[in-house]
């Protein structure tokens, strides 16, 4: 019923992280910008988990890009994205959104390189209450656009096979998570808490 959609201006397309079997992509070299990367060819994948946290429904949408990139320059191999949906109930006939929260890079500040314009925010999420047309932007982090984007096949945690799910509770991204594996999600859900 929420269901996002990703909109890429700049940046991969998003990729499966994991099969059925819990073998995890090797990621690609973090060069050649998108090259190799502008279709995935088993097709694009966005992960789902959902849960109660504090007096909130909260719903996690997550993305899997085969490379990292700093500004409009590939530099390694992984990435994650994801938003979460805040909203009242999922069980009444029309639950009411109260927020989102849109990942951001969580990157040491030396690690960039481009230069930022104004303030740095060093939070994990962009935060709001009040919702915009959003859809996901580049890899370096989720803003909200006014252009639509394109829904992608939806995996919730739930649907994962055991494998799949222990192979992304202990596969290594390098330098970015799995926010909705069982080592992060809470984590990744009190950072992203917006009220």
């Amino acid at each position: 019923k929420y269901k996002p959609q990703l909109y890429i201006r700049d940046g991969c397309a998003s990729f499966p992280a994991v099969n059925a079997a819990g073998e995890i992509t090797g990621g690609l070299k973090g060069t050649k910008d998108i090259e190799g990367c502008e279709k995935a060819p088993l097709g694009s994948q966005m992960y789902g988990r959902s849960t109660w946290y504090q007096d909130k429904w909260a719903m996690m949408y997550a993305w899997y890009f085969p490379k990292n990139f700093r500004g409009y320059r590939a530099k390694k191999r992984h990435d994650w994205a994801s938003i979460v949906l805040w909203i009242d109930n999922p069980a009444v006939e029309m639950p009411k959104i109260l927020g989102a929260s849109l990942s951001q890079q969580t990157l040491k500040p030396g690690k960039l390189a481009f230069i930022q314009m104004g303030e740095r925010n060093h939070e994990s999420y962009q935060k709001m209450t009040q919702l915009p047309p959003m859809a996901f932007v580049g890899t370096k982090a989720i803003p909200h656009t006014r252009i639509d984007g394109t829904y992608h096949d939806l995996i919730m945690w739930e649907q994962l096979t055991d494998a799949a799910r222990e192979g992304l509770n202990t596969a290594d991204f390098e330098e970015t998570k799995v926010p909705f594996n069982e080592n992060n999600f809470e984590a990744m859900l009190e950072q992203a808490w917006p009220f």
